[in-house]
């Protein structure tokens, strides 16, 4: 079984991380590193994707600074998404297709892969963690993202009758796969964030759109090791790897 090895940053800066991508992208696709998962939080930011549209963004830089929040635009698929405290963001950098050389002209073709398969998978890593942890959670025809239905969302005693009259987002997903066939970006669950900073963006780009995070649907709310445990867990068996956890944080 091929292993991947998982990295615990903790609270990362986004530029740092992004930087800490494109880095370990590059060993992987010279075969330098293996199959890698980063596991961290972001301070406060809000970050736009190659569909991202500036209308999207809805608080003032006045608001932006008081909120301490930073603005990046990066190369993942999707609109505008808000990372933060107390939100899983996992980074899997995984060698998806195969580079070709062309035998007649010598020129390189970009890497092939079904990566409409991928983000399925991804879906499926964090729908099947959720089910450990006492949540039913699935997708939504023609998005990308997890979600609960509101018959799940009715447990909770104190969130806004919107969230039990519609399917509510509980982890995002966006991604990019590079020429070589090696994948950034990943995936965003909601554990227990500070959910009012949803108010400053359109979420994706979709009006009236409800998020929901664990810290809503579970009392308690379960802290971000016993979350981190079966993410990483669901992810080595979707994906076939042996998880490696390089820090040693996790014992599984």
């Amino acid at each position: 079984m091929t292993a991947c090895q998982v990295f615990r940053l903790g609270v990362t800066e986004y530029q740092k991380a992004w930087n800490l991508q494109n880095q370990l992208a590059e060993q992987i696709a010279a075969e330098q590193q293996p199959p890698t998962l980063l596991l961290l939080e972001h301070a406060h930011v809000y970050t736009f994707g190659v569909r991202g549209r500036a209308e999207n963004l809805l608080w003032q830089q006045a608001k932006l600074q008081e909120q301490q929040v930073d603005v990046h635009w990066v190369d993942r698929g999707g609109d505008v998404t808000y990372h933060g405290p107390g939100q899983l963001v996992g980074y899997p950098l995984l060698p998806l297709g195969q580079v070709t050389v062309d035998v007649d002209t010598g020129k390189t073709r970009i890497a092939q892969g079904d990566y409409i398969a991928y983000l399925r998978k991804l879906e499926a890593v964090l729908i099947q963690a959720l089910a450990s942890l006492g949540i039913p959670a699935g997708q939504v025809k023609g998005q990308t993202g997890v979600w609960v239905q509101p018959d799940v969302a009715s447990r909770c005693r104190h969130c806004p009758p919107e969230l039990k009259q519609a399917p509510s987002k509980i982890a995002s997903i966006g991604v990019k796969v590079d020429a070589r066939g090696i994948s950034r970006h990943g995936f965003a669950l909601n554990v227990s964030p500070d959910m009012s900073y949803w108010k400053g963006i359109i979420a994706c780009g979709l009006e009236n759109q409800n998020q929901i995070s664990l810290e809503y649907l579970l009392d308690p709310p379960p802290g971000m090791e016993p979350v981190i445990e079966e993410v990483v867990k669901a992810f080595g068996a979707i994906f076939g790897y042996e998880m490696r956890l390089v820090d040693g944080i996790v014992q599984l």
